[in-house]
């Protein structure tokens, strides 16, 4: 009776913040938690959508690491190779446009903040489409210019040696803005009062970067590391649509959308999302563990 009395009395005194909250804790549970749970279950069975499934045990994952594979690895290699790629590039632009952005003498500083920014808000489709008309080999923009600077025109988009390049260079540019906004944000916070002594002390402008701006901002690129990490691992649209031969520049959530809607093999879709969650959980793991040991050690 004890017990029963005091889950009223707390059900009375929380059943109205409880209620406000509900219907995130009901939407997750219907589209997030049963989804993944169902997904899990299938990728251990054969399920074209329209069927029962049928459960196969461990064959999607044994067909997904088979060697002859050549569409698996290769959608593996490219989303690893864009993975460190972009994240190298957008951390090191954005932070040069952070930067830029953080000088008080810069003029027109409203404007370049939103000319910065404007990539970030046209739609990732719309301008994968231009992309793909920049890069076209016949008529696209680039290889009018390399030739008429007396270059040969490059199969950007129709050769597996340059098929990554146009995608690596749109998700950068599209990606930079956000993320300078993430650096920028982190670089004012720092306090004007620590430059001022290093001015005082003799110091000049790379000292006061390596050892004021970059210490102070480790947390904010180490965010910023993690996201471009996810951001990256989960990309679709830079690949889907500047498309190159066969799976030369596809990503392995491209690879896996395929096996999905368009082959309908739900199955093997699903081992491949289950594989490309824990590649992630495990790269987060790690880089999360490197940035504890490297904070001890500091």
């Amino acid at each position: 009776m004890v017990g029963s009395n005091k889950i009223r009395k707390w059900i009375k005194k929380y059943k109205t913040p409880y209620l406000f909250i509900s219907p995130f804790f009901i939407l997750f549970l219907l589209f997030q938690l049963v989804p993944m749970v169902q997904s899990f279950y299938y990728s251990f069975t054969e399920f074209d959508g329209m069927h029962t499934p049928e459960f196969t045990g461990l064959k999607n994952y044994r067909n997904l690491f088979k060697t002859g594979n050549y569409a698996f690895w290769d959608s593996l290699e490219n989303t690893v190779i864009y993975w460190m790629v972009c994240s190298f590039f957008i951390i090191v632009f954005a932070f040069g446009v952070a930067l830029l952005l953080n000088r008080e003498k810069l003029k027109g500083k409203a404007f370049i903040k939103t000319a910065a920014f404007l990539p970030y808000v046209c739609a990732s489709i719309a301008i994968a489409l231009v992309f793909n008309m920049l890069f076209d080999h016949n008529s696209g923009l680039i290889n009018d210019i390399l030739s008429r600077l007396g270059f040969e025109k490059i199969g950007w988009l129709t050769t597996s040696k340059f098929a990554r390049i146009p995608v690596i260079i749109l998700f950068c540019w599209r990606s930079i803005p956000w993320y300078s906004i993430i650096i920028l944000s982190g670089l004012l916070s720092i306090p004007a009062d620590y430059y001022e002594a290093a001015t005082i002390d003799g110091g000049n402008v790379i000292q006061k970067f390596f050892y004021i701006t970059v210490p102070l901002m480790r947390n904010v690129l180490f965010f910023c590391l993690i996201t471009t990490t996810g951001d990256t691992w989960k990309m679709f649209n830079e690949s889907y649509i500047l498309k190159g031969p066969a799976y030369s520049n596809a990503t392995l959530f491209q690879y896996m959308y395929e096996n999905a809607f368009k082959l309908f093999d739900l199955g093997y879709a699903a081992a491949i999302g289950y594989i490309l969650a824990m590649v992630m959980m495990a790269i987060s793991a790690a880089q999360f563990i490197f940035r504890r040991k490297q904070g001890n050690n500091d």
